[in-house]
């Protein structure tokens, strides 16, 4: 679980969504088939095989999580200005098994926080002067985010193959999203060789909000400030135009190749190839004008214009990973992946990670995450874009920068589900801390808890 989305990955919509944002994760398991039953009567041998279920019993995944950052480049305002957000998330992942070979997943989640930043959508409706570094304490300050998805899957009688499919509708209170799509699962030599494919749509709708100085010049008018409040340029006159489109839409496709190359090395593939078309900008990120003559209210610097970006993006990933189980108690997990899209900017990732089992319950995790990007060829910080050019925003995002990420995670697991909970067992506890930090400014932590119930 990533403590930020990096531009590179994410969806382009900048305010911050919760990075563990809680979105379905399919578990697909493989069993080998058990075969030897072998009766004899008479003469005549009769073979009769056994194939293990997909999934035993209907399991329960809970899962908690609780996210803070801070930083000084808000995007709301332009540039600079707190970044200050909290993030509280729950949500519970329902495995049930249909017949031998297929499982139904039913996902929902919630997500709750408060955001500095986002509050400064209208910085007047607070009872404190407005501020880029102050949070508002109107209703902008706050929000809900829920989440529901639903997958089924489908693998064949010699476990080699499996088909799945999933749907999922999200809201926010200013975009409404559904998804689908389905993947497929292809092992070879006795399942020592593995492909994949898997391909998402993801439609949104935006609700526009946009910064409050703005909205009254989208119809000719001025505003509820009086031109003798402002300071600065008091011939304040944005040319600011709502979007005709608040549609978008993302399509997904992903590629995948592993390998058992040793008995003790793992490795894998993925080509992740992603395009999107429609609303790109955020409608309530301000940007400022180098060669336009600042406004101020109340200290605040009014937005000169708010983000604009091409409507079109399309995103490249290749990624490859190496597992190496040293010995029964120790494996290290490494992973790398280069990103490159079409607004300029260029990832690297390296990630490692350190299980060691303690005992056959507990297991630790150390890990460390490297990331690095080069800026999007629309970025500027505050108030170093010219208002001839067609495309800009000041979302840190999409700026250059180095991030690293250290986290820890341990596991309880217990395939005896010895402890009860009514009808019950408790199979596994996951527990993950995660800090970030990266050279604009910016860092967070995250606290994830996961427990898995197994009904007996």
């Amino acid at each position: 679980m990533e403590v930020k989305q990096e531009a590179a990955v994410g969806a382009t919509k900048p305010k911050i969504v919760s990075p563990f944002q809680l979105a379905i994760v399919l578990t697909l398991s493989f069993w080998s088939g058990s075969f030897g039953c072998l009766a004899q009567t008479g003469t005549n041998a009769d073979k009769q095989a056994y194939t293990k279920r997909v999934l035993e019993s209907t399991e329960v995944d809970l899962i908690s999580s609780y996210y803070a950052q801070e930083g000084e480049n808000a995007a709301v305002t332009g540039g600079i200005g707190t970044e200050e957000l909290t993030d509280a998330a729950g949500s519970i992942v329902v495995s049930i098994p249909l017949n031998d070979d297929d499982v139904l997943t039913i996902d929902a989640g919630v997500s709750a926080y408060t955001s500095a930043s986002s509050s400064n959508v209208n910085p007047f409706d607070g009872s404190l002067p407005a501020d880029a570094f102050v949070a508002s304490s109107g209703a902008s300050r706050a929000d809900t985010w829920a989440n529901f998805t639903g997958s089924y899957s489908h693998t064949s009688a010699d476990r080699n193959k499996v088909w799945s499919g999933m749907a999922s509708v999200s809201s926010e209170y200013d975009y409404f999203s559904i998804g689908f799509g389905g993947g497929y699962v292809q092992q070879f030599h006795q399942k020592n060789t593995s492909i994949s494919v898997n391909a998402r749509v993801f439609l949104d709708a935006w609700d526009a909000i946009y910064p409050s100085e703005l909205r009254p010049f989208a119809t000719g008018g001025f505003g509820s400030f009086r031109q003798s409040e402002l300071t600065g340029n008091t011939d304040y006159a944005p040319q600011f135009a709502q979007f005709d489109n608040e549609k978008r839409n993302t399509y997904a496709l992903e590629l995948g190749f592993s390998q058992i190359l040793h008995q003790k090395v793992q490795g894998g593939l993925t080509v992740d190839l992603v395009r999107q078309e429609g609303l790109l900008s955020t409608p309530f990120q301000r940007v400022y004008f180098s060669d336009v003559a600042d406004t101020f209210l109340e200290g605040f610097h009014l937005a000169d214009d708010i983000e604009k970006l091409p409507e079109n993006r399309f995103k490249v990933a290749l990624g490859g990973r190496l597992n190496w189980f040293a010995s029964e108690t120790i494996a290290l997990r490494t992973y790398y992946r280069y990103y490159f899209d079409d607004w300029g900017i260029t990832s690297h990732t390296a990630r490692l990670e350190l299980p060691i089992m303690l005992s056959d319950a507990f297991t630790v995790r150390p890990s460390y995450r490297f990331y690095q990007q080069t800026a999007a060829d629309y970025f500027a910080p505050y108030d170093e874009h010219l208002s001839t050019e067609r495309f800009y925003t000041s979302d840190f995002d999409l700026s250059e920068y180095i991030a690293n990420q250290y986290g820890l995670g341990v596991s309880y697991t217990d395939i005896f589900t010895k402890l009860q909970l009514w009808k019950f067992g408790l199979k596994a506890i996951d527990i993950n801390y995660f800090m970030y930090d990266r050279d604009t400014a910016f860092g967070s932590y995250i606290a994830t808890l996961g427990i898995q119930f197994v009904l007996d």
